[in-house]
């Protein structure tokens, strides 16, 4: 659902590709056929990654790899960070033609060796091959906006990308549930390589004739191979430091020290100058992004837990809790792209932010039997809101400060800051869940802990609540000063 320049200063995007499309927005007549296939390609993205929640336990019991859950989605994460930078380079050498396509097919591989596998460390590869492939197309596409859409429409087409995760995020887990229960865990998997073919088929060739090769007037720039070894860092780090917080024994200080010592010098070199001392500009852009994500899904990933093992609510409903967000989320996304809004974006963003951690410090007021459920459902649509404000903004903020033989590259270091802080912060937050009795906790959260102690909750919700909130202050330092 990008590694800069020094200072976050690069000069505005210049249009590198022709706008042939004089009659509308991104659905006009010269835009219909690439908007249609690159949302399309984001909305099968995010139906798979709301889904296989669903369908995870049951093939992880089917597969006897119980013990293993957790890297299913670990071994999809640390590969997709990978992903991300080699389709920063490649995009900005080549263009994003090359890694969308590579992309999407070793996406559809994945599914289709998860999908098929008969062992669980079969499965964790395929999830981990999928990973690899969603890196690549998260990235590209950022490419491709940059150079194919004008900067009137990037608010439009961001927007719509963030409401393509919308109906999965409803639908997805529901679907997913029949699928297992009537077919089978395996179709989760095998159902949807067959479905990026028409949407293939409408992107390519619309990304080949706008925004194939380097930008126009842009000497290709040489592989960095010494990002391409910062990025394999980063990936081990990641899944190092993943694996020690799972584990509170004294022997995971070995691993989590390991995983430290490769996680901060490679993200040092990947993220831009200044991103951990919000210097205005790029480099806050980014640090927001990684202050937003994390803060917001590491406590939204307590929600569901902490509704069924406090309140007693069953885990369909306790989902349901969080639906509504999608469309506020949706909601957001499309009042950051007005453009009257356009001069009023860092106020936007501040207070897209306070939103969040209002969201976060309400939800464990449910945790007083007094307080009504439905408490959270409410606070958690205005949270969404805010994020829906507050990513799409990023997303063209980064467009509008970064060079066009930059973009790939700027594009990568935003998704590593989102992918990063959400693997850090989750981290962090079980670590403290469990080390306050909250029990073992990883992506099947809800299926036990019942004896988690209401204390455990509030160590993960409450700081995550004051990371959102100096996000809000990141939020004024967007743009560099005249």
């Amino acid at each position: 659902m990008s590694a800069l320049d020094d200072a976050g200063t690069a000069a505005p995007a210049t249009e590198t590709a022709p706008a042939p499309a004089p009659d509308g927005g991104v659905l006009g007549r010269g835009y219909r056929a690439l908007s249609i296939g690159i949302v399309t390609v984001v909305l099968l993205i995010a139906f798979e990654a709301t889904a296989v929640g669903t369908a995870m336990p049951v093939a992880a019991r089917d597969l006897d790899g119980v013990s293993l859950y957790a890297f299913a989605f670990s071994g999809y994460f640390t590969t997709s960070l990978f992903g991300m930078v080699l389709a920063g380079q490649w995009a900005d050498r080549r263009g994003p033609l090359g890694p969308v396509t590579a992309g999407i097919g070793t996406f559809a591989a994945g599914l289709v060796l998860a999908g098929t596998a008969g062992s669980m460390w079969l499965f964790v590869a395929g999830r981990a091959v999928q990973g690899l492939g969603g890196g690549l197309v998260i990235v590209a596409l950022y490419v491709v906006v940059s150079r194919a859409y004008p900067e009137r429409l990037r608010p439009a087409i961001m927007a719509a990308f963030a409401a393509s995760w919308v109906v999965p995020s409803v639908v997805g887990p529901l679907a997913a549930g029949a699928v297992t229960e009537h077919l089978g865990w395996r179709w989760v998997f095998l159902g949807i390589p067959a479905l990026v073919l028409l949407p293939l088929a409408l992107a390519l060739p619309q990304i080949g004739r706008r925004a194939a090769g380097a930008p126009a007037g842009a000497v290709p720039a040489a592989l960095d191979r010494r990002r391409i070894r910062l990025a394999f860092g980063i990936s081990l780090g990641a899944g190092l430091l993943q694996y020690a917080a799972q584990d509170l024994r004294l022997l995971s200080l070995l691993p989590g020290l390991a995983g430290a010592a490769l996680l901060v010098p490679s993200v040092l070199g990947l993220l831009p100058r200044g991103t951990y001392r919000a210097v205005r500009g790029l480099p806050s852009v980014v640090l927001l992004r990684g202050i937003a994500a994390g803060s917001f899904i590491a406590a939204e990933s307590f929600v569901p837990l902490m509704l069924v093992t406090q309140r007693g609510v069953s885990p369909t409903m306790a989902g349901f809790s969080l639906a509504a967000g999608g469309a506020t989320w949706a909601l957001g996304s499309w009042l950051q792209s007005r453009p009257r809004l356009e001069p009023y974006r860092e106020r936007l963003v501040a207070g897209g932010m306070v939103l969040v951690a209002a969201a976060i410090t309400t939800a464990p007021s449910v945790l007083l039997a007094s307080v009504p459920v439905w408490t959270v459902a409410v606070a958690w649509g205005f949270g969404c809101l805010g994020m829906g404000l507050v990513i799409s903004s990023t997303s063209v903020l980064l467009l509008k400060l970064s060079a066009p033989e930059e973009a790939g590259a700027n594009s990568a270091a935003l998704q590593i800051s989102d992918g990063l802080s959400n693997a850090v912060l989750l981290a962090a937050g079980g670590a403290a869940f469990a080390a306050l009795g909250g029990g073992a906790v990883g992506h099947g959260a809800t299926q036990g802990a019942t004896g988690s102690h209401p204390a455990a909750f509030l160590a993960v919700f409450l700081p995550m609540a004051v990371v959102a909130l100096a996000g809000a202050w990141v939020g004024t330092r967007l743009h560099a000063r005249p």
